[in-house]
């Protein structure tokens, strides 16, 4: 089974300065991190805060799961970090 995005959810980190989002492999639910300087790549106007992050996320959710999911093809891991290089 491929991987999926079932789950709307994400949340910001503050402390990593990135958003958290959540993808399932068949029962496997595989955690994803995108940084900041990542949603910057993605949208260069955004604004560095809670809000304005998670909107980029939001308007960007299916070119960042096509990301999400060339980096999970890498290699099955316990969590996955979007960095601007994905991008």
């Amino acid at each position: 089974m491929a991987l999926s995005f079932p789950n709307r959810s994400r949340s910001y980190d503050a402390t990593r300065r990135a958003v958290r989002f959540w993808g399932h492999d068949s029962v496997i639910e595989c955690a994803f991190l995108m940084t900041e300087e990542a949603l910057k790549r993605v949208r260069p106007a955004v604004r560095l805060d809670e809000s304005g992050l998670l909107s980029a996320f939001d308007a960007n959710r299916d070119l960042i799961y096509a990301a999400a999911a060339k980096v999970y093809a890498k290699g099955r891991k316990g969590s996955y970090a979007l960095v601007a290089a994905d991008f």
